[in-house]
């Protein structure tokens, strides 16, 4: 391959579009935008944005991946993988000893178990609706005038849990708004909601069964509430990478990497 190998990987999400730029299979930036209307247009501004903060162009890229759930509208890549395979890979670049991925986005959540060389040995996605989502929870914080950035203290201070019978948006917000007018305090709600989307989360990691070294990816992994119930459910500590909301656009640039050197060596790049 050729002396400076740059790849991108780029996941479109629901809600943000994430790109990593690597240089010889090693991270070297990372950039996120929200997700617009014209997928497309948004991840090349994330490319476009990449390149740009280390004076590349699009010449100077080997390979683009794209996954997410709009990887097939990125009209620049040369490989579309979904985001289960990427966010295995991701999270296992991320944390090496990585048994268990728990996946939280916008609009979906997904929960992985790897096998001991990284690879994806089994798999669950709630793909349907957007119940116990990033998308839940920001609704949630609004209806109690907060952020979701305090959901952390806010769990710390509950005395114990609200009761929270659904991760349904619309029917949690009824119960948001009864507890409310009867008086219950908005840092026990906040841990009871936390509470709801870890027990929906840990029907999922039954189905593909519990592995040692729980790691967290996706938007939700920065809410604190969230990763406290998981812990506490699950009775294990869960890991949250530095780069845990770019865990599939770094696994889809390692498998870039991969797929590029791959292809040199049989003379379809030069």
């Amino acid at each position: 391959m050729r002396a400076d190998s740059y790849v991108v990987g780029i996941d479109v999400g629901s809600s943000a579009t994430k790109g990593v730029l690597l240089l010889d299979g090693q991270l070297v930036s990372t950039f996120m935008l929200p997700t617009g209307t014209d997928l497309n247009a948004t991840a090349g501004e994330c490319i476009e944005h990449l390149l740009q903060s280390e004076g590349l162009t699009e010449k100077d890229l080997m390979y683009i991946v794209s996954t997410g759930y709009g990887r097939a509208q990125v009209e620049a890549a040369d490989r579309t993988i979904t985001e289960i395979t990427c966010h295995g890979r991701g999270a296992k670049a991320l944390a090496p000893r990585a048994g268990l991925v728990i996946d939280i986005g916008g609009q979906d959540s997904k929960v992985i178990r790897l096998d001991e060389d990284g690879m994806v040995a089994d798999f669950v996605m709630n793909d349907k609706c957007a119940a116990g989502t990033g998308r839940f929870l920001e609704v949630m914080a609004d209806r109690l005038e907060t952020s979701l950035m305090d959901f952390g203290r806010m769990w710390r201070a509950a005395k114990k849990p609200a009761q929270i019978s659904s991760t349904c948006t619309v029917f949690a917000e009824s119960e948001v708004i009864s507890l409310l007018s009867g008086g219950m305090a908005p840092c026990a709600i906040i841990r009871g909601l936390c509470d709801a989307v870890a027990d929906r989360l840990l029907g999922m990691v039954h189905r593909v069964g519990l592995a040692p070294d729980v790691v967290m990816t996706g938007g939700v992994s920065k809410n604190a509430g969230v990763r406290l119930s998981l812990e506490k459910k699950l009775a294990l500590k869960v890991t949250v990478p530095d780069l845990s909301q770019f865990a599939g656009a770094y696994g889809g640039a390692i498998i870039g990497y991969e797929l590029a050197r791959r292809e040199y060596a049989q003379g379809g790049l030069r």
